[in-house]
């Protein structure tokens, strides 16, 4: 069972809080309706760079062994808009990725992914927060990513280390 899943940042729903309820704070939270199948599966963190496609490798044979389905995520770029205009706040804009749709081509097409059930979901925003945030919709078992190499990772941080200090479920770093 092979499958894609794309979904439009856009269309997640955040909290909206009942001014006549008597506890603001607890309404819950509105999320895609994510495939039952799916629940307790992998999710792996993809970009289609050399060290996403060795966690990707990884993630295939830990959910085999696990008999779980695989969640492949693709978060998609997101930049400020200082960027185009000069402007002082810190707005940011989707920038179109087809990126996405290639991968899930890409994917669909691949042989290694045959005997696991996988789908893809297309992300936007902050990679760390977008891959913890799929990993609490699938109650994920564990999240898999690929180390961040070159000069912007040591300067700003890697994905893999935010995600490990900040992430509610294991998160395996593949070198």
């Amino acid at each position: 069972m092979a499958g894609q899943e794309f979904f439009d940042p856009a269309d997640r729903k955040r909290p909206v809080v009942d001014p006549t309820a008597s506890e603001p704070f607890a309404a819950e939270e509105t999320r895609q309706s994510c495939d039952p199948a799916f629940k307790h599966g992998v999710v792996v963190g993809f970009d289609g760079s050399t060290s996403s496609e060795r966690a990707l490798s990884y993630a295939i044979g830990m959910a085999h062994r696990s008999g779980s389905g695989l969640i492949i995520v693709h978060v998609a770029n997101r930049l400020p808009t200082t960027v185009w205009a000069g402007c002082e706040p810190p707005v940011f804009v989707d920038v179109p990725d087809h990126r996405t749709e290639v991968l899930g081509l890409e994917l669909a097409c691949a042989d290694y992914l045959a005997e696991v059930p996988w789908i893809l979901v297309e992300r936007g925003g902050d990679i760390c927060h977008e891959l913890e945030e799929v990993g609490r919709e699938y109650e994920a078992d564990a999240i898999v990513v690929g180390s961040t190499q070159g000069i912007v990772g040591r300067i700003f941080g890697s994905v893999a280390g935010r995600l490990a200090k900040r992430a509610q479920r294991p998160v395996i770093v593949i070198p």
